[in-house]
């Protein structure tokens, strides 16, 4: 592991290598970003699945699962694929079928491409995991709005992070409707304006990862727990005096919950720093992968009443989260989800995921097969060719030594 998990209380004297404004001030305390190699990795490791990804999602999102394979190729630049797509599919067989088939009725038939025998395999599973955590999907949905000021989220907006938290594709179509008495769908999305909103407050999702905590701690130990954040700074890293003792008042307060109104809040005071703290550690924690592109996490700055600088709340509390600019996006990610580059609890809608890599696999050792097939047979036929030409070598030889006996003679 290539940070180490340390207190605040073993910087007290050590040397500073982290430069602060020397000023109390919320906003005015800066910190010198850090790289964390480990961190970084598992995001790089997720690299080529997310690609495929993007162009199945493509077709699937086409009318009958089928396109002609000419328009997905004037799509490369928008999945950003960086070979052909006769090229990708050739390197992910079973992925999708490709087929003759007319774009007109009177046109010349031109190749299409379908969901193949392996992906469609991958689809049914997919349903059946869906399925079994549906209440789970259930009950993060309720806890995005119960987060929300006035308990209503842009549905629009919903519908861009459904990837982070594991939502279906269709869920705003098929699963809303089945919770009347938890959700109301105003408008429809994608036509104009439209927001879901929480029909009846579920204290049951009204409990943070950190009070769920808290809770466990208190059951087995047999003595109440203070629900606190987990600081975990990395190793090497240094907080001068002033910050020490900001960050040592600030884990002091009271924790406050981001179910808890906090309308009456001062947007600048460390109480409303210690809400937006919760806020974004809750969501992290809701997350499929515990992190969230800093960007999506910027479209809900009305909703859950983050300030327009709401990005630094990443660097000035480095124990608790870290900020990865890997692949060009600030992405915030949850600093005690993660053992090096793994996740430590993984959420269970991650099997999907885990599906989808094992099906690119299968399709690889398939393409490699096929390959090592395709040398032999190559080789083989060089073999082949040789020895036919050293044969016909052989008798031309044998027909010149004829010709100089029969002179010789």
């Amino acid at each position: 592991m290539l940070f180490g998990a340390l207190s605040i209380s073993s910087h007290l004297n050590s040397k500073p290598r982290v430069w602060f404004q020397s000023t109390y001030s919320i906003s005015s305390l800066k910190v010198v970003w850090r790289k964390d190699e480990k961190l970084d990795d598992a995001i790089v490791n997720e690299k080529q699945w997310r690609l495929s990804a993007r162009v199945v999602k493509q077709v699937l999102n086409e009318p009958g699962q089928v396109i002609p394979l000419r328009y997905l190729e004037k799509r490369r630049e928008r999945m950003r694929l960086p070979v052909k797509v006769k090229t990708f599919l050739a390197q992910n067989p079973g992925l999708f079928d490709t087929y003759l088939d007319r774009i007109r009725p009177k046109s010349e038939p031109v190749p299409f491409i379908r969901v193949g025998y392996r992906l469609q395999r991958f689809l049914e599973e997919e349903k059946r995991i869906y399925s079994e955590n549906e209440q789970l999907i259930v009950a993060k949905l309720c806890k995005l709005l119960m987060m929300a000021k006035d308990k209503v989220v842009s549905a629009d907006k919903l519908e861009h992070v459904k990837r982070e938290f594991g939502f279906p594709i269709d869920f705003m179509v098929n699963l809303v409707p089945k919770y009347p008495e938890y959700f109301r769908l105003v408008g429809c999305p994608g036509e104009g304006k439209s927001f879901l909103e929480l029909v009846s407050w579920k204290p049951e999702f009204a409990k943070s990862t950190i009070e769920e905590r808290a809770e466990e701690e208190s059951n087995l130990i047999g003595i109440r727990v203070r629900p606190s954040f987990n600081v975990k700074l990395p190793r090497g890293f240094s907080l001068r005096k002033e910050m020490r003792e900001w960050v040592r008042d600030w884990m002091e307060l009271p924790y406050v919950s981001p179910y808890e109104d906090a309308s009456d809040l001062d947007q600048a005071s460390r109480e409303m720093e210690k809400r937006t703290v919760g806020v974004f550690h809750e969501l992290l924690s809701l997350s499929l992968f515990k992190r969230i592109p800093v960007p999506i996490l910027g479209k809900f700055t009305e909703e859950y009443r983050f300030s327009n600088a709401f990005a630094s709340v990443f660097t000035r509390h480095s124990g608790i989260f870290y900020l990865s600019l890997k692949g060009g996006i600030k992405t915030a990610m949850l600093r005690e989800a993660y053992k090096g580059s793994e996740l430590i609890d993984r959420d269970p809608l991650l099997e999907i995921n885990d599906n989808f890599v094992e099906l690119l696999a299968e399709g690889h050792k398939e393409r490699a097969e096929q390959l090592r097939l395709k040398r032999e047979t190559v080789q083989k036929d060089m073999e082949m060719m040789a020895l036919r030409n050293s044969e016909q070598g052989c008798y031309a030889c044998g027909d010149d030594m004829q010709k100089i006996e029969d002179l010789d003679s």
